[in-house]
This record gives structure tokens, C-alpha cells and sequence, in this order.
């Protein structure tokens, strides 16, 4: 079977970042890459902050993160009202656990999947609550059929407070069906968290559709928004009971402004978020999804190819829209958290590539990234140096 062809180029889309043209950059999921568009008006913001600081933070402040999160609210399809703006996907998750009352004897559910600051943040919880966590097996082959039976199977209704479950995993690349899992939970009364921390920007299903008592994505990584960025949504029965994580001025107004005013933060991440959108959409936002899928989808073939996998033989995504690709590792290489972290700077430094590498269920996979940056030549040179760099133990 032969390999895809790649996307064509989006022509110019590369000369809109900063990053260094030495190195490939084929890790966007890890911290994204805001473009030099975002970056100065995110320093115009800044420069108007520290121009005259009082009446940045005490004159109309607290109505333009309002304004920021009813736009990013819109292009997320989500409800602008029940939507509050958060640091990042793990601080979000971190505000729904402190804020569902967990007590001895309830357990959070979650999946082997998940990724791992929200695995330990989990168990901080219930560690402090006296409740348990539980974590559910499922195979990286599972079809979406079977990954909603086996939720089915691991809830125990009366028991089970909260199910955490990823749109798109981190770890392992994989699309899940949360619409199908929010409402199983639905039927037996339990609660869920959809971990969207690569959603937004790269997939179009709107949030709204998934049913999901809370949800929670970043924009600093596939929708070109300034790092800190993120969405929190929140069901309307739970609106009143969502508390911050620190208490600052606007706690008596109630949600949303309670948990997004926290005093000196820096807000201009936020306040330029909307400058990413702008680019993605100045690009054409269907077709930067099209195009970093097919990318991604290319570059894994490549380098699998080159490592000898076969094609039946690498994960598919779940998806089209998924510029997220794996690829597993030759038996025995970055099958530990410090194994891959010292693989992926090895390839980093004498490759100058930057790759993902994961350890997971005790094998190691790499994990490749489709931005309007790249391009197809980038994973064709890693492919053809990067086995002579596996071979050295």
C-alpha cells in the first residue's frame, strides 16, 4: 500500500510564526505556537496594562473578559452564559473536583487514557475527601461501541460522583465518543467532566451537542490563542455550586466573574485570544482542520513506514479531524515515563525535531502533530534519521 500524498501548503501560513526555522516542530499539542499576529496584540494589551495599571485593571476590565468569553463561547458552539474563562484545562478540572462535594465513601471514575495531571489531581481530591478513584481499562483498538459498554459496565450509580472522560486523548491520540458516554451517565444520574484540552480549534463538534455537565478545552494549543487560555463550561444546575479555586473581589457576583476576576492575574492571554481566531479564521478554519489532519495523517505513515510498521499496524485516530497521530516504538524503547522523556530529548537535540514520546500500558509510541507550519519534508528527514537513532541503546 502505497503513502498518501500530503496536503498542499497553505501558502504563507508558515511566514505567521516565529518559530525557529533550524528545528522541525512537530509537537504542537504539547504547548501550541501562537502566531506573531496574536503575539503583538497580546503586547499591545500589555503595554496599555502597564501605560497606566489602575485604570486597566479597575475601568471596564471585568466587561471585557465577558466580551472575550461570549466570542470565544460563539466559535466553540457553546453557551456564553454557563462558559467562564480558566488558565488551562487542568486548572478547570481542578475547579470542578473541589466543587461537586465529594465525601468518604464516592468515587471518581476515569479512564487508563486520561492524562496524567488530571490522574494526580484526581487522586489529590480524593485523598482529600476520603473518596476513591477508579480507573477503567480500554484498548487502544476499542471501537466506540465498545468504549460506551464498557462505561456502562464501570458505573455505579449512587456511588460513582463524577466520570472524567477525554474528547481527545493526549496519551494515545484517541477520538471518544463523549456524546454516547454523557448519556449513558445521564441515565444512571452521574455527572461528567469531558477533559477537552485539544479540542478547540481542531475539532468542529460543538460543545453544546455533547450533553456534558462540564467541559473544559484549551485555545493555546490548536485555535492560536496566547498560552492560559482556556474555556470552562458548566451546566446550568451546577452554576451555583462552581467555585474558584482562590476567592478575590467578584465572589459575591456570582458565576461566571467569581471564578474568571482574580485580581493581578494576567488577562491579556484572554483579551487576545479573539487575534487567534482571527488568523485561524483568515486562513479558512475548515481548511487548517483538513489540512493538519492530512499532515499528521502523512507524517505517521512516513515514519511508520520507516520503523517498519506496518499500516494495519498504526492507530487510527477515531476521526478526520484528528491531527493527532501515533506510532509505536520499537519493543522495549520509552517504555517508562523517564525512558520516553529522555527519548524525546534525544531527538530533540540530535534530530532537531520536536516529537512527543509516550509511555503507555508499557510500551512506548510517538506521537506526531499536522500544523500549518509544517511540512511534508520534516517528517520525510526524521523518518530517514530516526532509525539509526533508535538503534543506538
Amino acid at each position: 500500500m502505497s503513502v498518501p500524498q500530503p496536503p498542499e501548503p497553505i501558502p504563507g501560513a508558515r511566514l505567521l510564526f516565529s518559530l525557529d526555522p533550524a528545528v522541525s516542530h512537530l509537537n504542537h499539542g504539547a504547548f501550541g505556537a501562537v502566531p506573531i499576529g496574536v503575539q503583538r496584540a497580546q503586547q499591545r494589551l500589555r503595554d496599555e496594562m502597564e501605560a497606566n495599571p489602575l485604570r486597566f485593571f479597575t475601568q471596564g476590565l471585568v466587561d471585557r473578559i465577558a466580551h472575550t468569553r461570549r466570542h470565544l463561547a460563539g466559535f466553540l458552539g457553546a453557551d456564553p452564559d454557563g462558559s467562564v474563562l480558566v488558565g488551562n484545562t487542568t486548572t478547570g478540572v481542578a475547579v470542578v473536583l473541589q466543587s461537586v462535594g465529594l465525601k468518604a465513601g464516592d468515587e471518581v471514575l476515569s479512564t487508563d487514557h486520561g492524562y496524567g495531571a488530571v490522574s494526580l489531581a484526581i487522586q489529590r481530591e480524593c485523598r482529600r475527601t476520603g473518596a476513591v478513584s477508579r480507573v477503567l481499562p480500554i484498548p487502544l483498538a476499542a471501537t466506540d461501541e465498545q468504549i460506551v459498554q464498557t462505561v456502562r459496565a464501570g458505573l455505579r450509580p449512587g456511588r460513582t460522583r463524577l466520570l472524567v472522560v477525554d474528547q481527545l486523548t493526549s496519551a494515545t491520540a484517541k477520538l471518544f465518543p463523549v456524546a454516547a458516554i454523557a448519556g449513558v451517565a445521564r441515565e444512571h444520574g452521574v455527572p461528567v467532566l469531558v477533559d477537552a484540552a485539544h479540542a478547540p480549534g481542531m475539532l468542529s463538534t460543538p460543545v453544546a451537542s455533547f450533553g456534558a455537565d462540564f467541559w473544559v478545552g484549551n485555545l493555546h494549543k490548536w485555535a492560536y490563542a496566547p498560552r492560559g487560555t482556556a474555556l470552562l463550561t458548566v451546566a446550568p444546575q451546577w452554576r451555583d455550586r462552581i467555585e474558584p479555586l482562590v476567592v478575590s473581589w467578584e465572589q459575591e457576583s456570582g458565576f461566571p466573574a467569581r471564578l474568571e476576576w482574580q485580581a493581578t492575574l494576567d488577562y491579556t492571554p484572554w483579551l487576545a485570544a479573539p487575534a487567534g481566531l482571527f488568523t485561524m479564521r483568515s486562513l479558512g478554519v475548515d481548511r487548517v482542520r483538513a489540512h493538519n489532519a492530512a499532515l499528521a495523517a502523512y507524517g505517521q505513515r512516513v515514519v511508520g513506514d520507516a520503523l517498519g510498521v506496518a499500516p494495519a499496524d498504526l492507530p487510527g485516530p477515531g476521526g478526520p479531524e484528528v491531527a493527532l497521530r501515533l506510532i509505536p516504538l520499537p519493543s522495549g524503547t520509552g517504555t517508562t515515563i523517564d525512558a520516553a522523556r529522555a527519548l524525546q530529548t534525544r531527538i530533540g537535540e540530535r534530530l532537531a525535531a520536536e516529537v512527543a514520546v509516550m509511555s503507555w500500558n508499557g510500551r512506548g509510541w510517538l506521537r506526531l502533530t499536522g500544523q500549518v507550519y509544517n511540512a511534508a519534508d520534516e517528517y520525510e528527514r526524521l523518518a530517514a534519521r530516526l532509525p539509526a537513532l533508535l538503534a543506538q541503546r
